[in-house]
């Protein structure tokens, strides 16, 4: 059979797909119906002699240009498989995140929204086929571990006693600034608050007791949702709110773990993007009326 090591009569590179269940002899099929080997017959009979038909694997594998069908039996059996990019941002929630997997047509099968703050938003790689659910639960492995690694370099003396409140207040982090400069900043206003007994004010929990895994209001919070009661309004709840408001990020979790050195109890947009961050409330109020200058110049 020493066609079967002769060079492929296919000019250009070909993606091959197999599918879950398929037989040595529909491979064989599919491979000359592509052009990518001489004979369906031949490749079939010398997989068999040599004992591989049953280590053919599913999923798409990359055919080079002009590979042998000794090179292509090898690819589907060893070879990896075309990977997807699978991209996370930080700050989704979990609702939000269902969504995005529900819209890659590579994936398939349905999948339950996870646990909020439970999946590391990161980009992952997958093959054609692979279940929602399993990515999910690569995603949470993924979160646990690097909580289970962050844990023990923890700064001394956080309010914070264990895993889960990490999350929630990094998931706070996630949503309260896109400056990746500032969330140690940010970090230090919350954990400062909860040593000194001070509600959080954060209006990211406020929006989620609102819509919950919906993630956005589109619209300014009202006053009268300020005063609403909720168990995620920390305008009038002392402490964490019960679970995470969305899925942070490393960094965020990070900078809760070590937050920046600062003894900072406020904070509020500078007009650029950023914060401006004080201890005194007297500046504070200051920084606020500048900034209500600014968005109302904007308008």
């Amino acid at each position: 059979m020493a066609a079967f090591y002769l060079p492929g009569p296919h000019q250009k590179a070909h993606i091959i797909t197999l599918n879950k269940g398929d037989s040595l002899t529909r491979v064989s099929h599919n491979l000359a119906e592509a052009g990518v080997v001489r004979s369906a017959l031949v490749f079939r009979l010398v997989v068999r002699l040599k004992g591989r038909a049953g280590g053919l694997r599913a999923g798409e594998f990359a055919v080079p240009k002009g590979a042998s069908m000794a090179a292509i039996k090898d690819i589907l059996i060893k070879g990896e498989a075309v990977l997807y990019s699978v991209t996370v941002p930080e700050g989704l929630t979990s609702q939000q995140i269902v969504a995005l997997l529900d819209g890659l047509d590579f994936l398939h099968g349905s999948v339950a929204i996870p646990a909020e703050g439970s999946v590391l938003p990161e980009t992952y790689r997958v093959p054609r086929g692979m279940a929602r659910q399993q990515v999910i639960a690569d995603m949470q492995a993924a979160q646990t571990a690097l909580i289970d690694t962050l844990w023990p370099t923890r700064a001394a003396n956080l309010p914070l006693e264990t895993k889960q409140q990490v999350l929630i207040l990094a998931s706070i982090v996630e949503k309260e600034t896109g400056q990746a400069g500032e969330r140690g900043m940010v970090a230090a206003v919350f954990i400062n608050r909860l040593r000194e007994g001070m509600r959080l004010q954060a209006d990211p929990t406020v929006i989620y007791g609102l819509v919950g895994g919906a993630g956005t209001l589109g619209r300014p919070i009202r006053r009268s949702e300020l005063d609403r009661e909720t168990p995620y309004n920390t305008y009038q709840r002392h402490g964490l709110p019960p679970t995470p408001i969305a899925n942070p990020g490393r960094a965020s979790l990070a900078a809760v773990l070590n937050p920046a050195d600062s003894d900072a109890l406020y904070f509020v947009a500078d007009g650029t993007g950023g914060h401006v961050f004080t201890r005194s409330l007297e500046q504070h109020n200051r920084n606020v009326a500048k900034w209500r200058k600014i968005e109302k110049g904007a308008r």
